[in-house]
């Protein structure tokens, strides 16, 4: 089903966000409450896109940011459905008011980007809830809109990171998941060069979705380009824009800690800690402080400050067993694992044991039995000495 869902999310995203002139203070104003969106200015946003709803009474703009309001308090703790229901209420909104202006002018382009924009938010959404059929069904009805609203307004910058994103993950998503092949004989074929420059060309020159399309440079070149350099460049300039973003900061985090550059991934997950402490908004969640733990941990285990260690990978430990309903994560399984390692240093062969039998009561998570197998046998044998 993942890989139905990445197809899916490849029709979610043919679209993105355009508006018509409608002159500077507007698009002040817009700018303004995407920002604060970003920041995670959730109360701030609300009265920028209510503003918005009051001065431009017929736009769709203002709903449909609200709407993102939501969107943005569902991804910073994607498991809590809370706020699902008043998400698809809102899109249901923006939706029935596009459908309302399209019906005395259907050529409406801002009207065809927020109803397309609407209902593949709502794909979205489905795809994170496993809900695949309904997930798809968005899919198709959001593509053709958004490809009429592209064909009326082409020049539109902004529009670029829609098909960006398609072009980049049409062509790379039937090379990493060849299962899917098949299925993308009915979309259009994609040009990974040609995503990347759309990309780009957005992320520097477009109005609305400048970050959203940095967003997408960070995450492609680190997930499949794995080039590290360029990944950093872009969470550089998500963070320097939006420095209490957990998202951002955290993905700024992963990529130094996969550049093997240690100082700057302890110093930005202890900076995380930090603001979850201090309650700021995203980062008191177990799962933001389960990751932080452990990477402040590793940092600690690397440079040989195992006391220290022990503190961060036991909070770890603490942190992963208070989320419910979750599979074993590898922050767990790899904490357990740590922790026995370091009380095998210590001589406190018993609690090692302990620790070793516990890795092995837990699912596999890369070699984690054999390790900790190879480490009882190591034991077993210094006993039988």
């Amino acid at each position: 089903m993942r890989l139905i869902a990445c197809v899916i999310f490849l029709l979610l995203f043919f679209y993105q966000i355009g508006l018509n002139a409608q002159g500077s203070k507007f698009d002040s104003v817009v700018v303004t409450g995407i920002e604060q969106i970003y920041s995670i200015e959730f109360e701030k946003a609300e009265k920028t896109f209510r503003g918005l709803i009051s001065d431009y009474p017929k736009h769709p703009a203002g709903r449909f940011f609200l709407a993102m309001i939501d969107w943005w308090k569902i991804r910073l703790n994607s498991g809590n459905e809370e706020y699902d229901d008043i998400f698809y209420q809102k899109l249901e909104d923006v939706i029935y008011f596009c459908e309302e202006i399209l019906d005395d002018n259907p050529e409406n382009v801002d009207a065809l980007f927020f109803l397309g924009g609407s209902i593949g938010f709502r794909g979205r959404l489905r795809i994170m809830r496993e809900s695949w059929l309904k997930a798809a069904d968005d899919g198709r009805e959001a593509l053709p809109i958004v490809e009429e609203a592209a064909l009326l307004d082409p020049d539109n910058l902004d529009v670029q990171l829609g098909f960006g994103i398609y072009n980049y993950y049409a062509e790379v998503i039937p090379d990493e998941y060849p299962l899917v092949k098949p299925l993308m004989l009915f979309f259009p074929s994609g040009d990974k060069k040609l995503g990347i420059k759309q990309l780009k060309s957005t992320a520097m020159n477009g109005l609305y979705a400048k970050h959203e399309a940095r967003y997408f440079l960070m995450t492609l070149y680190y997930n499949f380009e794995k080039d590290w350099e360029s990944a950093q460049h872009y969470s550089e300039m998500l963070t320097s824009s939006f420095p209490n973003n957990p998202v951002f900061e955290r993905w700024r985090g992963r990529i130094a800690v996969k550049k093997g550059d240690w100082i700057t991934a302890d110093s930005i997950f202890k900076k995380v800690l930090v603001k979850a402490k201090n309650n700021l908004t995203g980062y008191n969640k177990l799962k933001v402080k389960r990751e932080a733990a452990y990477y402040v941990a590793n940092n600690y285990k690397i440079t040989e400050q195992l006391d220290s260690a022990l503190v961060y990978f036991n909070r770890c430990i603490i942190y992963s067993n208070r989320i419910p309903s979750e599979e074993e994560s590898g922050f767990l399984i790899n904490s357990t694992l740590y922790i026995g390692a370091i009380k095998d240093m210590n001589r406190q062969y018993d609690e090692a044991i302990k620790y070793y039998n516990e890795v092995l009561e837990m699912r596999e998570f890369g070699n984690s039995h054999s390790l900790a197998q190879s480490y009882l046998d190591r034991l077993d044998k210094r006993k039988i000495k």
